[in-house]
């Protein structure tokens, strides 16, 4: 997302509480004004970005490296005399997680280039590589036996894919961070509503960071320009989101705001645990894959608790004027709203 509404509403939220809830407003000033299937596309920009990377220049991206087990800072992992890229496109190196049933059926040649250039041991149990070779493992045999041949380049790309779909979804529907049993309930008044918004300010305030963009722009810095600086801020977006939403869950809370306080907890601890992920995109591109495939669900989830709350305040007949406690809590979805109405052409 580059300028006009975008750069409105960061600005705004950034303003409010740093970047702690920039990615929701996205989605409440999408209301007034969608932008373009171009600038909505973030999240698949930078997963092709991601894809697409190859740092070494061998022809096999990163992410595949690690799933060949290869380096991707070293053009021949292996010292076959050519590049990773063409050693996996003739066979000499396959995805480790099936790498021992290709030495049992392939040729002399390609079994004395195994006993020499061993592959790396399989990925620790409990990792999310484990997670992908474990079902990328099932998904190549089953394909195998179906076809009853050895698979393409093209087919193991195919197997790949949904692997790591599946993988993300598993993911997906994870435990919440809180139950609605977790969270203390107040009965609803003006005052319990009022006190809330002004406890609930103060969290947010509290976990600020000095960042000036969202994860997602600090994420496409580091991938463009090899920005260490940038996944430094990610780090800390990753923590304002954890600490806010820890901060948040041991308020208690009017009976009115329940179910909008626990969603709001949720989707900030969820993007935390995502934000961190973006910060392995070099160390383990697979984890800042499939964050990127959850991100949008729990960007959502936050716009939607937040522009939530603001109704039921609004309902409650209570309007907190600009500098009165609690006031920037409940009145950021009109904010952003109002911004973008200002915003458009």
């Amino acid at each position: 997302m580059k300028g006009g509404i975008s750069a409105n509403w960061r600005v705004l939220t950034a303003t409010l509480f740093s970047v702690v809830i920039i990615a929701g407003a996205y989605y409440l000033a999408k209301d007034v004004e969608s932008p373009s299937s171009a600038e909505a596309s973030t999240e698949t920009a930078l997963l092709k970005a991601i894809a697409s990377r190859d740092t070494d220049g061998d022809g096999l991206p990163d992410w595949e490296e690690s799933l060949y087990g290869t380096d991707s800072r070293k053009i021949d992992s292996f010292s076959l005399g050519m590049s990773d890229g063409e050693a996996v496109a003739r066979g000499l190196v396959v995805p480790k997680a099936i790498a021992d049933i290709s030495i049992g059926t392939s040729s002399p040649r390609t079994d004395a280039l195994y006993a020499e250039y061993s592959l790396p041991a399989p990925p620790a149990e409990g990792t999310l590589t484990a997670a992908f070779t474990e079902s990328f493992l099932t998904r190549y045999l089953a394909e195998k036996q179906k076809k009853g041949r050895a698979l393409s380049g093209a087919e193991i790309q195919d197997v790949a894919g949904q692997a790591l779909q599946a993988l993300a979804e598993a993911i997906a529907v994870a435990p919440d961070f809180k139950a609605a049993g977790d969270i203390d309930v107040l009965d609803t008044s003006v005052g319990t509503l009022k006190e809330f918004a002004a406890r609930a300010e103060a969290v947010m305030r509290k976990n600020t960071t000095e960042a000036t963009k969202n994860e997602t722009d600090y994420l496409q810095d580091a991938l463009e320009n090899d920005d260490t600086e940038a996944l430094a801020h990610i780090a800390s977006i990753a923590k304002a989101y954890r600490d806010a939403a820890v901060g948040l869950a041991v308020l208690p809370v009017p009976r009115a705001l329940a179910t909008d306080d626990l969603r709001l907890i949720n989707a900030l601890m969820r993007l935390g645990q995502i934000a961190a992920d973006f910060n392995k995109v070099f160390d383990d591109p697979l984890a800042t894959m499939l964050a990127l495939e959850q991100y949008p669900q729990a960007v959502a989830s936050l716009g939607t608790a937040v522009a939530n709350i603001g109704q039921i305040y609004a309902a409650a007949g209570i309007t907190l004027l600009k500098g009165e406690p609690g006031a920037a809590f409940v009145n950021i979805a009109a904010e952003v709203k109002a911004e973008a109405q200002v915003a458009k052409p």
